[in-house]
């Protein structure tokens, strides 16, 4: 397997490990009015990413690809402030878990807004040919 398909694979299962600790949030957080709605809107937006990954590995052009990230982009700053409300009320019982969802959350932004950066160059580079 060369590098850049272990990069792809690596990103996605990163994506995926994501998910499965939104999840765990999720069924971490009290059963209330508002850990119930909290709860359904983390697990929309926490898992969203990982599918929106895979949907961009079949972009049909650079912009339907860089279009594919942002919208992994937007769900994953959703995810932000719904466990950094839930961590301000707090919903969950296990702030630890909820501290470790934010660290991770930041780190896939910092690396998804880079990757929409670079691909935007490299689509300025193919226009100006």
């Amino acid at each position: 397997m060369n590098i850049k398909a272990n990069k792809k694979y690596d990103l996605e299962d990163r994506l995926i490990e994501f998910a499965v600790l939104v999840i765990k949030i999720a069924e971490n957080l009290k059963n209330s009015r508002a850990g119930n709605h909290i709860s359904g809107q983390l697990v929309r937006s926490g898992t969203s990413p990982a599918l929106n990954y895979g949907e961009a590995q079949s972009a049909e052009s650079l912009n339907d690809f860089i279009h594919k990230f942002k919208i992994l982009l937007k769900e994953l700053r959703e995810t932000k402030v719904a466990l950094k409300i839930i961590k301000r009320v707090p919903l969950a019982d296990d702030i630890e878990l909820v501290n470790k969802g934010l660290a991770e959350c930041n780190e896939l932004i910092s690396i998804f807004v880079k990757s929409i950066d670079t691909a935007k160059k490299n689509a300025k580079k193919n226009n100006d040919k």
